[in-house]
């Protein structure tokens, strides 16, 4: 999980300043300390945590504060409030162009992902804001960079714009906008070269790019596992192409989160995406608040919410809560579910957005295994249909089969048969304890 380290360490500090009925300058002091190394550790710009811990002490310490009935609290707002700020207040939408389409023009060193992010960012525009993008290779000196873009086009079934690595990636630019003109694409992301470092080449074409489209938007793409690099990066190409916002790819990996945290504050410009994983759809707007919530363990209930809207059918959701209440659940519907699930992204990412999981006895520093789900999986997929629609006649012979067809132990097979007995009745429960309110059973998580 992105800031795992900055996280854990500033939940500890603001636990221990929480229950305070009073809280002292000397409680701030030592608090304050405490923050500022968990952000230096992070990676995060040594001038913004000095201003940042400026503005906190000086709330901290203020009448709003201490004349408060919840002291502790109210400086664990402080707190917050003052990460959302620093990461750009609110969140900034991506910009709509008066006449179509509107041009987004991506940018960034080589080996940010560029390329892979232009492919997401047009798939979050069409799922998420019914539009129909045009991509346009523009980077012709990358090896196999053209055929990267257009195999994501054939992957996401979407038009791409290419001329072959002979042209001028000027022209490739200005005529993809002619052709979404004409072939009524709303928008047009510009994938552009990348070089190992920044170089006046590089600046130059891209000037010329940004001359000659006009676009409406102009995306740095950097990645957060670089820290304090992508931050000097970001100063570079603003400094020269005057950026509108910031994709941070690689949000989810091991990163200390120095980069998402500093950019904002040195450059002025809003992180708009962030990258989550490598698969098209992981990729999402980037809240500021929410991201402090995060960081401070209190959840992200909306991003939870977003995500589940996004890869749950209402249909099939409606269905299930029917077998449920009925007690009608399979072993069909439960690997349904498990699909369902881990489309939404990483087990450890979603358990970060509900708030006080970090907390909860047995879940606290708990690593979660997804290749315990395959062996799940494989189980069920070795039982015939009669086995996964009626557990019940399992037998001792039927359990050694599957053992043996999903490389499991038989006792692997009986605890998840206990467990999914277990499952159904305490499901039965739920939805039979809120049957008769207004005619409708519990809504669950992810449904």
């Amino acid at each position: 999980m992105a800031f795992e380290g900055l996280a854990d360490r500033l939940q500890s500090t603001m636990k221990k300043i929480k229950g305070k009925g009073k809280v002292s300058e000397q409680d701030v002091k030592e608090m304050t300390r405490e923050v500022r190394l968990a952000l230096l550790e992070a990676d995060v710009n040594f001038k913004v945590v000095k201003d940042l811990i400026k503005r906190i002490k000086e709330r901290a310490v203020g009448q709003e504060v201490m004349e408060s009935l919840t002291p502790g609290q109210q400086v664990i707002k402080v707190v917050k409030e003052e990460l959302t700020e620093l990461m750009g207040g609110e969140q900034s939408k991506i910009a709509v162009a008066d006449r179509s389409p509107t041009v987004i023009m991506m940018v960034g060193l080589q080996g940010a992902g560029k390329t892979t992010t232009t492919g997401k960012l047009a798939n979050h525009l069409r799922k998420q804001h019914n539009r129909s993008p045009l991509l346009a290779a523009c980077d012709v000196y990358r090896p196999a960079a053209i055929e990267q873009l257009e195999t994501l086009g054939q992957q996401l079934d979407m038009p791409v714009f290419s001329k072959g690595t002979e042209a001028n990636p000027v022209d490739i630019a200005s005529e993809a906008v002619q052709q979404a003109k004409a072939d009524h694409n709303d928008y047009v992301i510009i994938d552009t070269a990348g070089r190992l470092h920044v170089d006046t080449d590089l600046m130059d074409e891209l000037q010329q790019i940004k001359s000659s489209v006009k676009p409406d938007e102009i995306f740095l793409v950097v990645d957060a596992m670089t820290g304090q690099d992508a931050v000097n990066v970001a100063e570079s190409f603003n400094e020269q192409l005057d950026l509108s916002g910031v994709v941070l790819t690689k949000l989810d990996g091991d990163t200390r989160g120095g980069a998402a945290l500093s950019i904002k504050a040195v450059t002025d410009k809003p992180i708009k995406f962030a990258g989550t994983g490598e698969k098209l759809d992981g990729f999402e707007a980037f809240h500021p608040e929410r991201m402090a919530s995060r960081i401070l363990g209190m959840g992200d209930v909306l991003s939870l919410i977003e995500k589940a809207q996004t890869n749950v059918d209402e249909k099939q959701a409606k269905e299930l809560e029917q077998k449920m209440r009925t007690a009608s659940f399979t072993f069909d519907d439960f690997l349904e579910q498990m699909g369902q699930v881990k489309e939404m992204g990483p087990l450890e990412d979603l358990m970060g957005m509900i708030p006080g999981a970090s907390k909860m006895k047995g879940l606290k520093n708990a690593q979660i295994d997804e290749k315990q789900l395959v062996y799940v999986e494989a189980i069920i997929q070795s039982m015939t249909k009669k086995e996964r629609q009626e557990p019940s006649i399992m037998n001792a012979s039927r359990k050694k089969r599957i053992a043996k067809g999903s490389g499991t132990s038989v006792s692997q097979v009986n605890r998840l048969l206990k467990q999914f007995d277990e499952m159904k009745k305490m499901m039965k429960q739920m939805t039979g304890a809120q049957k008769g309110k207004k005619g409708k059973g519990m809504k669950f998580p992810f449904m």
